[in-house]
């Protein structure tokens, strides 16, 4: 299929050809839903931890008499049911990350990027550079290609000056095209590719 292709003046700069494999894929909801959970899970830090009856440091001595007090047979006060007591089957140290085949994200990353493609939401432009590290002047242009929220992702490396002026962009990101990810795409509304960025994405995914 073709895309017309831009400049960040929002100059017409000719057409591409998008491989119908990668940018053509049916839309599957259920695939970019377990790639976005595995995304998510996998960037959970697990660091969550409570102390447990064994952890706890205070006397193991029974607190009365088993007989003739008319209370409850306890034997410890560090079971759960007491203030200061252990937490019974609280969060411990782990690691959330869940298994995903290959196959199964490589596709997930195909039906995201021909989501945007169905959906009018893709944009080609010819590079992102920039001459100066000016963020006003980066809001400027990305405001008349009408982008308030968007993803651009530029070739193998990002321009220096590029990543510098639009970082600083409200609801915007800029990654460069080995970085490009499912979850980041479906973040924001518009996704922006470099010429260069199509190309990559190509080799890597056809």
């Amino acid at each position: 299929m073709k895309a017309k292709v831009i400049t960040l003046e929002n100059k017409a700069a000719g057409d591409i050809e998008l491989a119908d494999e990668v940018f053509g894929a049916p839309v599957r909801k259920d695939l970019l839903a377990r790639m976005v959970n595995y995304q998510l899970a996998k960037r959970r830090a697990g660091t969550h931890k409570v102390k447990n009856r064994s952890e706890i440091n205070a006397t193991g001595a029974k607190m009365f008499r088993q007989k003739g007090t008319g209370r409850a047979r306890h034997s410890t006060a560090k079971v759960a049911q007491f203030r200061g007591g252990g937490r019974a089957f609280g969060p411990v140290v782990r690691d959330h990350g869940h298994q995903l085949p290959k196959k199964v994200r490589k596709l997930a990353l195909k039906v995201a990027l021909s989501a945007k493609q169905a959906d009018g939401k893709l944009i080609i432009i010819d590079d992102a550079t920039a001459k100066s590290p000016k963020t006003s002047e980066m809001a400027t242009k990305l405001s008349a290609l009408g982008l308030t929220n968007a993803l651009i992702v530029s070739g193998a490396e990002l321009d220096g000056n590029f990543a510098l002026a639009a970082r600083n962009v409200k609801n915007i990101d800029v990654l460069p095209s080995q970085g490009a990810n499912v979850y980041d795409i479906m973040r924001r509304d518009t996704l922006v590719l470099t010429k260069a960025a199509v190309e990559n994405l190509e080799a890597r995914l056809k």
